[in-house]
């Protein structure tokens, strides 16, 4: 009699733990959504990291806008490097702005939900921003290779048709590659806590609330992240390489120290991003904490878009000449 009365608690807790499990997946692919528990929340002075990253979004809002206002009224500025860097000011402008705006409302609302759609959608638009300034990186490592090393074939090069097409590359791939991330990421049932300990919805901190077997979308993440990342990467450095090979057997030193301001400002940039995306995407998981991913995406979502345009306009006289012109023009 015993024996059957612990196979009939048996039963009946295995029927309550089943049915919790259903109840937990229909609540996650309901449209319940998730919550975000970034840096703000796990922060020991949310209040004063709040008011920093509010700062540096400021800065970068301002920063971006103002360059790509330069680059669009100054019409000396309207050939291929300034036409790119507008490119790069653009991007960062949309991806501090995808993710930047929600973090600080959601600490001030006390409120850090985010719905199934809107998480989906700002993936979208963190990948494909990230993908697009990836391939963009090279492609002005391009220009500034074929500037230096072919400076008579230049404009036949880097022609406005080629400029554009570069640009649209950039966006259709890293569109294609970002809907397809994002539509088998969301595809999976989560089951388990909604909570995200991350600022904003990407694809390793997902993965974790999935409740099914991830092993081989994670290597498959992990392999195509890589190549996305060091094709580029192997191309700046070939890029680099050739140039400071023609740099160093220039005859003018005010020629080599323009060139080297001038690369130094990229690479720079190409430092910051591509460590950034390679802790994230490339190391794995095992090697950082969710803390650590935190500040590394305070970093590439906040402090480096803010960053970019005050490297490439401080050094660049060009870009500050025309900043005066606009400037002057505007407030007189």
């Amino acid at each position: 009699m015993d024996g059957f009365l612990q196979f009939c608690r048996h039963m009946y807790l295995e029927r309550q733990l089943k049915k919790q499990h259903r109840m937990e997946y229909w609540n996650s692919t309901s449209g319940s959504g998730f919550v975000l528990m970034g840096i703000l929340n796990d922060s020991g002075s949310p209040e004063l990291l709040c008011a920093t990253i509010t700062v540096l979004y400021m800065l970068a809002l301002t920063s971006n806008g103002l360059l790509l206002l330069v680059i669009t009224m100054d019409s000396r500025l309207h050939v291929p490097m300034y036409f790119l860097l507008g490119q790069l000011s653009l991007m960062d402008l949309l991806f501090t702005s995808v993710v930047t705006p929600k973090a600080l409302m959601s600490f001030l609302r006390s409120e850090n939900t985010i719905s199934f759609g809107g998480c989906a959608l700002q993936m979208f638009l963190a990948l494909m921003l990230g993908g697009a300034e990836d391939l963009l990186l090279a492609f002005m490592a391009y220009d500034r290779y074929v500037a230096i090393c072919h400076p008579l074939n230049y404009v036949v090069f880097m022609r406005p048709r080629v400029c554009w097409l570069l640009v649209a590359t950039a966006w259709l791939l890293a569109s294609l590659c970002a809907f397809v991330y994002t539509l088998y990421t969301m595809h999976y049932p989560f089951c388990m806590s909604r909570k995200i300990r991350h600022l904003l919805c990407e694809i390793p901190p997902l993965l974790k609330l999935a409740c099914a077997d991830t092993s081989r979308y994670e290597l498959l993440v992990y392999v195509t992240g890589a190549t996305f990342l060091f094709l580029p990467l192997s191309a700046i450095v070939s890029s680099y390489a050739l140039i400071l090979c023609t740099v160093l057997r220039m005859p003018s030193s005010e020629g080599k120290q323009k060139a080297l301001v001038t690369c130094s400002s990229h690479l720079t940039v190409v430092a910051m991003f591509c460590g950034a995306a390679t802790f994230m995407y490339v190391l794995p998981s095992s090697l950082h904490s969710p803390k650590q991913d935190n500040i590394i995406s305070v970093f590439y979502t906040v402090v480096t878009p803010a960053r970019n345009p005050l490297i490439y306009s401080l050094r660049n006289k060009e870009v500050m000449g025309a900043l005066k012109r606009v400037l002057g023009k505007y407030l007189l």
